[in-house]
């Protein structure tokens, strides 16, 4: 017999002893109620990886609806792990990739399934039928995937997402208080309205009055540079194979009124704002940098999003007033449904149960809740609110931070009692 080197010999040894422990863990999964098409993943981050569909109800209300198949995606660390469950917001096609690893599930070492939300991607009904798309029912579509997991991972459970994620998280809790120990949503906001109100105000005195009149020269910088501009902004459009429900011109107003909720969202640097004397190229390449016209183009790939924001998730309005000499459009209200919500949807009539059932949870309980915020993100504007007295609901606010708020990029001491109060809970 040849010789065998110890590292080849060790791989050898490494594959042999994953190969023998994935079927127990893919036999646990197969032998769930409603867990279909079984896939292993490849994972350098967890010791095994899956994705699956489970069977979902359209109306959890009214099981003669129909059903849908919903994607979930499952990282193993040890069936005497917590585990962690991603409230996505969107589809969740991220969390197939090899390198992937939420990062509440990193810090504690715990199992992560993450949850596509329904009519996003693979989760997406057919026929669509959009009556069936609201934060009621996606709270169930959580509430079954948690009650069919935990009969594998009888830990603790912890509840996480980011943005329409976190949103997600906050009204998951609310219907389903009892599913999850605790619960970490980011950068999520709790709206009152389609058009909440609250960010107008915010953006009006976020970050140092230098900038925001920065931002605010260079937005009529580019209403007064229309005649030049437009035409480009046209050739771009149709470069691009963007098409809108509202005329071209119409459609650069409402760019530009996006521009200072994007510009702050994200954290650009006021250093990248152009000169107003430079060239249109340089002036048109920052304004479609920040805030591009595919936003409002139809057939989008989030445009479920567009009709649970119009319908009961809320979303934010538009300050015309320091543009209106400039500005082809008279009013942008009702922009929502006029221009981002599918034509298939007709017109949706916003219903605020959705923010007064998770305002009067959180007033009237203490769940143990941590709140994460960046300073800059026009987001927090609408974020969760602090109620005094609560000794279990948290609230982090990065400073100067934006919609990237992270534990991995809060201050030191900052991180630290966030990581330590998990781990505090966890061990309750």
């Amino acid at each position: 017999m040849g010789k065998i080197s110890y590292a080849l010999l060790f791989s050898f040894l490494f594959v042999l002893t994953l190969f023998a422990s994935t079927p127990e863990l893919k036999e646990k999964l197969a032998g769930l109620d409603g867990v279909t098409q079984i896939e292993l993943l490849e994972s350098n981050r967890y010791t095994e990886k899956y994705v699956v569909r489970i069977t979902q109800l359209l109306d959890p209300h009214n099981p003669a609806a129909g059903t849908f198949s919903q994607r979930v995606i499952i990282g193993h660390h040890g069936f005497d792990r917590p585990t962690v469950i991603v409230t996505e917001g969107y589809g969740a096609a991220y969390a197939l990739r090899e390198r992937y690893q939420d990062e509440i599930s990193g810090l504690l070492n715990a199992n992560v399934i993450v949850v596509e939300h329904r009519y996003f991607l693979e989760s997406t009904p057919e026929p669509l039928n959009w009556d069936y798309l609201t934060a009621e029912n996606s709270a169930y579509d959580l509430h079954r995937v948690t009650t069919t997991f935990k009969t594998l991972y009888p830990g603790k459970w912890i509840s996480t997402g980011i943005s329409k994620g976190g949103q997600t998280t906050m009204l998951y809790r609310a219907y389903f208080p009892d599913d999850v120990d605790i619960s970490v949503p980011y950068v999520g906001p709790l709206n009152r309205d389609v058009e909440d109100g609250r960010h107008e105000e915010f953006l009006r005195q976020v970050g140092t009055s230098a900038v925001r009149e920065q931002v605010e020269k260079f937005q009529i910088e580019v209403l007064k540079r229309r005649t030049s501009l437009q035409p480009i902004f046209e050739a771009y459009c149709k470069e691009k194979e963007l098409s809108f429900r509202l005329p071209i011109h119409e459609i650069y107003d409402y760019a530009v009124l996006e521009y200072p909720f994007a510009f702050w969202q994200w954290g650009v640097s006021a250093n990248e704002i152009p000169s107003l004397t430079a060239d249109d190229q340089t002036v048109f390449d920052h304004f479609i940098k920040i805030g591009g016209p595919a936003y409002f183009s139809e057939n989008q790939s989030i445009s479920s999003f567009f009709v649970q924001a119009a319908r009961d998730l809320g979303y934010y309005g538009y300050d015309t007033e320091p543009f209106k000499e400039y500005l082809s459009i008279s009013t942008s209200k009702g922009y929502l449904n006029k221009i981002m919500v599918p034509a298939s949807a007709g017109e949706i009539t916003f219903n605020p149960a959705l923010y007064e059932k998770v305002y009067n949870y959180l007033s009237a309980n203490d769940p143990k809740m941590i709140f994460i915020y960046g300073e800059y993100d026009p987001w927090s504007a609408s974020g969760a609110p602090q109620f005094a007295g609560k000794k279990n609901q948290q609230k982090y606010i990065l400073p100067q931070a934006s919609h990237s708020a992270r534990i991995s990029n809060m201050p030191e001491d900052m991180a630290s009692k966030v990581i330590d109060q998990l781990n505090a809970w966890l061990n309750e």
